[in-house]
C-alpha cells in the first residue's frame, strides 16, 4: 500500500511523540501528581496518530476532486480541543484550592509534542520537551522555595 508517510518514517515519528512525552510524564509521575507517564506518552502518542492518518487521507483524495480533500489543520484542531478536555479533566477544584493545572497544560504540551512530531519537525518536539522540563523542574523548586519562605 502506498501511503505519503513511508513506513519507518511513521514508527520513528510514533516512538518519537511517545519518547519525548515520556520525560515530562515521568516527571509528573514521580511527583505524584495526578497524570503521569502513560497518560502523558498516549496523549501524544494519539495526537500523532491521528494527524498521521490525516496525511494519509489527503493523500488519499489528492488525485481526485479537490473538494473533496480534507485540511489538516482541522485534523490539528480537533485533536487540541479533545485534549484540553482531557486536561480539564486532570484540574481539580476542593474547598478553594485548584489543584492540577500544571498537569493540566502539560497534557496540552504532550499533544503538541505530538503533532510535532507527526509533522517530522523532531526538532520542535525535542524543544518542547526541554522547555517543558525546564519550566515543570527548575521553576517548579524555585516556586516552592519562594513559597516556602514566607
Amino acid at each position: 500500500m502506498e501511503t505519503e508517510v513511508p513506513f519507518w518514517d511513521m514508527v520513528i515519528r510514533l516512538l518519537a511523540a511517545a519518547g519525548f512525552a515520556s520525560v515530562i510524564g515521568l516527571e509528573r509521575e514521580l511527583n505524584k501528581r495526578p497524570a503521569g507517564l502513560r497518560t502523558h506518552m498516549l496523549v501524544s502518542l494519539g495526537a500523532a496518530a491521528f494527524l498521521l492518518v490525516g496525511y494519509e487521507i489527503l493523500f488519499a483524495t489528492a488525485t481526485g476532486d479537490p473538494s473533496a480533500q480534507i485540511d489538516p489543520t482541522r485534523i490539528v484542531e480537533g485533536v487540541i480541543g479533545g485534549i484540553g478536555f482531557l486536561g480539564a479533566g486532570s484540574i481539580i477544584q476542593a474547598r478553594g484550592d485548584v489543584h492540577g493545572i500544571t498537569t493540566g497544560a502539560a497534557i496540552w504540551i504532550a499533544g503538541a509534542i505530538g503533532v510535532a512530531c507527526a509533522t517530522g519537525n523532531l526538532i520542535l518536539a525535542a524543544m518542547l520537551t526541554g522547555i517543558s522540563l525546564v519550566i515543570v523542574l527548575v521553576l517548579g523548586h524555585f516556586e516552592k522555595k519562594a513559597l516556602n519562605s514566607d
